[in-house]
């Protein structure tokens, strides 16, 4: 889809086509109701400051559609073929990996309540689990701001493949 097509789709196709982005409606509502941008640029750079205070339901409500860190989505949803691709860097066949992450997987969850959601594009399997160990340091508080931090992240890099 071209920046241009996103501009002319009606307010319900626009929303439906980066609601895979982060599945938040004032979020995903306040994007399309700016419209039209200009250029790429300009669209992501309102996604990054468009109702930045996400609050707890909300960003709950968007992990529900994240696997855990390891886990490969199933389906063909653009969300699970999204999450594929942005996991590519965790080795499945790497069984020492998997097992370390499955167990820091447990262990955030116990502490958090919630998945352990990371901007996983890019990064390895170590890198990953680097960066859990250093979030289960944290308080549930700076957790919180962590998480919809990273979870704003993935929604704009899945928002420029979606509009590039």
């Amino acid at each position: 889809m071209t920046l241009a097509a996103f501009n002319q789709l009606d307010a319900e196709a626009a929303a439906d086509l980066i609601r895979p982005c982060a599945d938040i409606p004032r979020w995903v509502e306040s994007i399309v109701e700016a419209r039209p941008f200009s250029n790429v640029e300009e669209a992501l750079s309102y996604a990054a400051t468009s109702d930045v205070d996400w609050t707890r339901q909300e960003v709950d409500g968007a992990l529900a559609h994240h696997p855990r860190i390891g886990e490969r989505a199933q389906g063909g949803s653009t969300e699970a073929n999204m999450s594929r691709g942005e996991q590519a860097g965790v080795d499945a066949d790497d069984e020492e990996a998997a097992a370390a992450l499955l167990e820091g997987n447990r262990a955030y969850e116990r502490k958090f309540d919630r998945i352990f959601l990371i901007r996983a594009a890019g990064r390895s399997a170590q890198e990953i689990l680097s960066e859990l160990e250093r979030r289960l340091g944290n308080t549930e508080e700076d957790e919180a701001i962590e998480v919809a931090q990273q979870l704003r992240e993935i929604a704009l890099l899945r928002l420029e493949a979606i509009l590039k």
